[in-house]
């Protein structure tokens, strides 16, 4: 498994809790989470550590700010950074509380987010 099912679990109740519809869908290596269609986290596992990263869509404009918070990085899968996307380590999300703030994060940037093309 690439992810941590531990870390989903939560991320599931998280939503479910607060009354979100979402979708979940397998890929980059990971979970994706989706709400209202559109990518809004996901949970991978950092290959280094062997522990849960947690994949935010946080939005251009929330960047640089989020990147300024404990435990996060730049998402960077092929040696480019992703603007608008960060990635939050395990200790970053130790408690309820800390993975409520970056799910929220997400969800505040998600309604003005762009869908993705879907392919035919």
């Amino acid at each position: 498994m690439a992810y941590d099912s531990y870390m989903a679990d939560r991320l599931r109740n998280l939503l479910r809790e607060k009354s979100i519809y979402f979708e979940e869908k397998k890929m980059m290596g990971g979970l994706c989470f989706m709400v209202d269609e559109k990518m809004c986290f996901g949970l991978i596992s950092d290959k280094y550590a062997d522990t849960p990263l947690l994949m935010c869509r946080v939005g251009p404009e929330n960047y640089e700010r989020a990147l300024q918070k404990p435990h996060c990085s730049e998402m960077n899968f092929t040696g480019r950074a992703m603007k608008g996307f960060v990635f939050v380590s395990a200790e970053g999300l130790d408690t309820e509380q800390d993975l409520e703030e970056w799910v929220q994060f997400c969800l505040d940037y998600n309604p003005i987010a762009k869908k993705s093309k879907k392919r035919k």
